[in-house]
């Protein structure tokens, strides 16, 4: 065990009557400033990206999946590699998920089309995983872990605490997060209260199993705050993981629509300002607003891509599909303001045009486009916090953004 410090976090401006803040983190491969958005490549990869398409679209930070990579090609294999950013080429700040989002997606929510966000009757949630049509079985809990249910080749895997720890120290990454469960949104009170009990207790196993470790230098452990859409168990959650020796802290499990701002400045108000905070699975526009008010300084999501892969296109006024027939001969680029490749060298229509023509390049460009317009959307937030017009940086965007 080690006294070193894995990250710093420094706070470089504040949001005047606000939690929001700007500020930079420091790790082994590079600083992250933030507020900033995560991409996500589950695999070890942005899917239809190479890693130089990732950087170049302004990611500063990539986040895979613990469960995945366990699986494929295993975390033996990426250790022997050099760890993940050397495995995928990728020579910025890396992060991994616990494994914990599987407890939900291949647990309770598992074949019922629940997402994380309970939203409203009329707004379509987005798939769970992808593949997920492809799972066998679901994942199964008790006090000390979860059993998975191969989805590749059909055996059982057990998961504890100290499992996917030692899962995400083959892996390398630069951030690690604590094992825990995220719970449906549409759970019970009781439900919910059992499944915090179970996170707190395997959030202290984490803690002690990784500071047991000489990984504990090099990888910073992030605690999950779980509790639901309850006020006092979402309170409970923020008092007993920022008690624990965490290097920073993830904001999880499931919200109401309505309600994910009012819950996330419960937690944000009791964790100790001086550690960096992350809402996970978080990342449309408007979401992100909230967030960075809030005081979130990391977002991630696979929305950009996801809906990219499927002709959802992000502008300045609304998200369109690019598959609707008004845009085959609209020759202007998917978004004016946008400085991406995309949009400085193809056409609505072409990109029309490749959808319907079911060419692989089109996922390319989309994701490229998708990626560099929310990053790009959240550096400008970060930018008018140190300008000191935030609220006014807000405004703008509100008025001629149609969700």
């Amino acid at each position: 065990m080690s006294d070193k410090k894995p990250i710093t976090f420094e706070i470089t401006k504040k949001l005047p009557g606000e939690l929001g803040r700007a500020g930079v983190i420091t790790t082994p491969h590079g600083s992250i400033e933030t507020p900033a958005f995560v991409t996500v490549g589950t695999k070890g990869t942005v899917k239809a990206l190479s890693p130089e398409m990732v950087q170049n679209s302004g990611a500063q930070v990539v986040l895979a999946n613990t469960y995945h990579l366990y699986l494929q090609p295993g975390d033996e294999i990426i250790k022997k590699a050099g760890g993940l950013g050397k495995f995928m080429n990728w020579h910025g700040p890396t992060m991994t998920d616990s494994g914990g989002f599987q407890v939900f997606s291949l647990g309770t929510a598992y074949g019922k089309g629940i997402s994380k966000i309970l939203h409203s009757k009329n707004e379509p949630s987005l798939p769970l995983v992808d593949d997920e049509k492809d799972l066998p079985q679901i994942a199964k809990i008790d006090p000390d872990g979860v059993m998975f249910r191969d989805h590749l080749r059909g055996t059982a895997h057990y998961f504890t605490p100290e499992k996917s720890i030692e899962i995400q120290h083959n892996i390398g990454a630069d951030i690690i997060f604590a094992f825990d469960e995220c719970t449906s949104p549409t759970e019970t009170y009781h439900y919910q209260a059992e499944a915090l009990d179970r996170t707190h207790r395997w959030a202290k196993k984490c803690v002690e199993y990784h500071k047991s470790k000489e990984n504990s230098d090099r990888q910073a452990l992030f605690g999950v705050v779980q509790g639901g859409r309850d006020e006092g168990l979402r309170k409970e959650s923020a008092k007993v993981i920022s008690s624990m020796d965490f290097d920073g802290f993830g904001i999880g499990g499931s919200f109401a629509k309505e309600d994910m701002s009012t819950a996330v400045k419960w937690v944000n108000e009791i964790l100790p300002e001086d550690k960096p905070r992350h809402l996970l699975g978080i990342g449309e526009p408007l979401d992100l607003f909230m967030g960075v008010r809030n005081g979130v300084d990391l977002f991630d999501c696979v929305a950009p891509t996801r809906i990219a892969r499927n002709g959802g296109l992000y502008t300045q006024y609304e998200k369109i599909n690019i598959t609707n027939s008004k845009y085959m001969d609209d020759f202007s680029p998917i978004d004016e303001s946008c400085d991406c490749y995309t949009c400085q060298n193809y056409t609505r229509s072409y990109v029309a045009h490749l959808f319907r023509a079911k060419e692989m390049f089109v996922g390319t460009l989309a994701s490229i486009h998708n990626i560099h317009f929310i990053i790009s959307l959240v550096e400008n937030m970060r930018q008018a916090i140190i300008n000191g017009d935030f609220d006014e940086f807000e405004k703008g965007f509100l008025e001629k953004y149609k969700d």
